[in-house]
């Protein structure tokens, strides 16, 4: 194991770059990295200017090489009980702990360590590193640098999204919409409550539908056995509204999410779902009151990844990790996003996501020995 992997991550999780906190420090950091060796690299910025994506080029430019990439941004700490400072890397035994170790600054601190023999090898095909903002938060920051990469000349030829898999390889994983739902109703007292629209009602039959639908998917609808969820899935996750018992609320909202197989119509489920609102239930409502009904606001979505198993990026990247096998997840990641770039895309890094956003988040020193070895066989590959 480099002590100098060590090192770096003990950098990285000093950062704080909980998504609602800026990157910049962490960004500057890695630059000021590059630099030393002699690394070109740009930003893509968000439209604050206060977050940025960071992509960088060791070799030559003008051939497709591969993409190393993982974000920058980790989860909040809010209300969890740390034995350590989440921010200050902690080893204990065989694991290192702290915030971002396993999601995921455990790849990119193996990334940035391995400088020193990437730039002391002729590499006939590039490596680049893709750091990322707010993939935490719905994957916000990495589609401006994918559209940068469009652009240019040259596409990298693959993308290996460094996600904490146990360095197994990930083909594979679900589309993901969410969204937000307020409920206009009108208020009045609960003594004349048909007098009024009940938005916690009007809210609670929309819920029970988006339920009906997940039920439908689970029994009715297609599956993968790949996967560790098999099928479509339908989720409400939170709901506010009213104010006390004995006044008919005019106010509700609430969020829900699909999580999709890649290969099925993610926007065809939302559909149904606000066709059933506009069709069946904002009748009712405005019959009583013409300013009652739903307002949809679409919150996070992703594409899904679906990288053949016999593909190239695929094959390569079983035989860089050293293994035959290979998984599909339900969570997401950005890699759906570098596939829909013109990317062949895989998922494959060390940790285990059994520790992602966790408290006393930690990941396996020999996890990431692995993942150096991935690195070193890489290099290998890129030098001929």
């Amino acid at each position: 194991m480099s002590p100098r992997t060590i090192a770096t991550l003990e950098r990285l999780v000093g950062f704080d770059t909980t998504s609602r906190n800026t990157n910049l420090p962490l960004i500057a950091w890695v630059e000021e990295e590059l630099a030393r060796f002699g690394v070109p690299s740009f930003r893509v910025y968000d439209e604050t200017g206060e977050k940025a994506n960071l992509f960088a080029t060791i070799g030559p430019a003008d051939v497709p090489g591969y993409v190393l990439s993982g974000h920058t941004d980790v989860v909040p700490v809010d209300g969890q009980e740390w034995e350590s400072d989440p921010f200050t890397l902690t080893r204990r035994g065989s694991r290192l702990y702290g915030r971002g170790t396993s999601d995921m600054k455990g790849f990119v601190a193996c990334c940035i360590a391995k400088l020193p023999d990437l730039v002391a090898r002729p590499l006939k095909m590039p490596i680049h590193f893709s750091f990322s903002y707010d993939e935490e938060v719905g994957c916000l920051g990495v589609p401006g640098l994918v559209s940068e990469l469009a652009g240019r000349p040259v596409l990298p030829a693959g993308c290996f999204v460094g996600e904490p898999t146990s360095m197994q390889v990930v083909v594979s994983h679900k589309t993901k919409r969410s969204f937000n739902v307020r409920v206009q109703g009108r208020s009045c007292h609960s003594s004349l409550a048909p007098e009024g629209v009940n938005a916690v009602e009007y809210a609670a039959r929309l819920i029970v539908f988006i339920r009906e639908l997940g039920v439908k998917l689970r029994d009715e609808g297609p599956r993968d056995g790949l996967f560790d969820v098999p099928f479509t899935t339908a989720h409400t996750g939170t709901i506010q509204g009213g104010t006390v018992l004995n006044i008919v609320p005019d106010h509700c909202e609430f969020s829900y999410e699909f999580r999709v197989l890649p290969r099925e119509d993610a926007d065809a489920l939302s559909e149904a779902v606000e066709a059933y609102a506009r069709a069946v239930l904002e009748p009712e409502m405005k019959a009583i009151a013409p300013e009652a009904g739903f307002f949809f606001e679409s919150v996070t979505g992703f594409p899904g990844l679906d990288t053949a198993v016999e593909a190239p990026v695929t094959l390569l990247a079983k035989r860089l990790a050293g293994r035959n096998d290979h998984s599909k997840v339900a969570y997401g990641t950005e890699a759906g996003i570098f596939e829909a770039g013109g990317i062949p895309t895989v998922v494959v890094g060390p940790g285990s996501i059994e520790q992602a956003h966790k408290p006393d988040e930690f990941i396996e020193i020999a996890e990431l020995e692995r993942c150096e070895a991935f690195i070193d066989r890489l290099i290998d590959h890129c030098a001929g």
